[in-house]
């Protein structure tokens, strides 16, 4: 007898179909960041660089704040006539406008960087409530990061701090002050022999800005009231009263490879260097690398872009029940495909979030179903019934 021959499985072959790693994506949810610190340690600075590394949702006070009033929303026009008549906005509105943020289509497609939430304000909100708040979150956070700094070093930096009022620009005491910036000077001569690598590596470290420009908008800067030193450690002292013991315990309950804990001495560029390395070498998701490829016009020679397996119709009306074809003008790549939109606000509404409108039973063919027939025979029961059974809109 001939023995039958076993078939080996392919050890290369990949087990999962395009359309699997699709949906998988598709399904996976967004990489979410919350930053802690210190006032002053440069939360907002590593927060929004992060945002734009990572294409991620850039949430903080003021910034939901000026983003309302740009776009004339309700809470938007509240503030705007608040700010007008000279008054702050209200914690209980600004933590409505964060949470309903962190609830956005774009959010939910391409995660958030939170800043400045908890808040010191107690007005609404107690601190033990406001972390309650990000625990129920519907998208939890994945990363805590906690930018460490002693107390002296970091109201030692601040009252150095100094702000051009016209353009809101901070500079530290190494960028303004001519006996710093002299003292670097000599540093720099020092360093002339180092390798030019490292020396153009510390030179950006050591002299931010140019010392002939500065000179020039030297009496210009001013110190703001915040940074003088005893405010300064005024508000680290009520940091440290009502907000370090509750931020601890949410600490210790997060998963210590999630919780990442930085130097606040170091520059913000050095911050950003260990964060990406941290993420890059351990988490390296599946959502960052489709990103990647996403990004790409070509994956590979004489590999273009496809379409979508919907042709030229709009995802968006077909979400809605509609077959209206796309306009060439407004079509968008993502994924490796390509998809038309029929119009600016599909566009628009599609590059938020274009996941409901790809996950299944997406594309969905829309079938339109007139029932009639006389007064009392059972028109408005069958209507029913047959948007039960299909899902539809009576």
């Amino acid at each position: 007898m001939v023995s039958q021959e076993k078939v080996e499985a392919q050890p290369f072959a990949d087990i999962f179909d395009e359309d699997e790693a699709e949906k998988s994506f598709l399904l996976s949810k967004p990489t979410c960041f919350v930053v802690f610190g210190k006032p002053g340690s440069g939360r907002k600075t590593l927060a929004r660089r992060l945002a734009q590394i990572w294409k991620c949702t850039f949430i903080e006070a003021l910034e939901v704040i000026q983003e309302n009033i740009r776009e004339e929303t309700e809470d938007g026009l509240k503030c705007q006539e608040l700010l007008f008549r000279g008054q702050s906005v209200p914690e209980e509105l600004v933590t409505k406008m964060i949470l309903k943020k962190i609830e956005s289509p774009e959010v939910a497609h391409f995660g958030y960087i939170l800043c400045g939430f908890p808040s010191l304000s107690e007005e609404y909100m107690t601190v033990s409530q406001q972390i309650e708040k990000i625990k129920n979150l519907k998208l939890k956070p994945d990363f805590l990061i906690n930018i460490k700094c002693s107390d002296f070093d970091l109201c030692k930096r601040l009252s150095g701090q100094r702000q051009r009022p016209d353009s809101g620009q901070l500079y530290q005491k190494n960028q303004w002050d001519p006996n710093v910036i002299e003292k670097l000077k000599k540093m720099k001569d020092e360093l002339k022999e180092e390798s030019e690598e490292e020396q153009e590596e510390q030179e950006e470290e050591v002299i931010a800005e140019d010392p002939f420009e500065m000179s020039k908008i030297l009496p210009e800067l001013v110190q703001r009231p915040e940074d003088i030193r005893e405010n300064a450690e005024e508000r680290v002292k009520i940091y440290k009263d009502i907000m370090l013991h509750p931020l601890e315990d949410l600490m210790a309950e997060q998963d210590s490879l999630y919780l990442i804990e930085l130097d606040g001495n170091k520059q913000p560029n050095d911050l950003f260097k260990n964060i990406y390395t941290f993420y890059y070498y351990y988490f390296n998701k599946q959502d960052e690398l489709f990103r990647v490829l996403s990004s790409c016009k070509l994956i590979a020679n004489r590999y273009r872009w496809r379409r979508s397996r919907w042709g030229q119709a709009c995802p968006v009306a077909l979400k809605e029940g509609d077959i209206v074809m796309g306009i060439p003008d407004l079509a968008v790549s993502f994924l490796g495909k390509m998809y038309v939109l029929s119009s600016s606000d599909a566009l628009k509404a599609f590059m938020l979030n274009p996941r409901p409108y790809l996950l299944p039973p997406m594309p969905l063919p829309p079938c339109k179903v007139l029932v009639f027939g006389p007064p009392l025979s059972g028109r408005t029961t069958v209507c029913n019934l047959i948007a039960n059974k299909y899902h539809g809109k009576v």
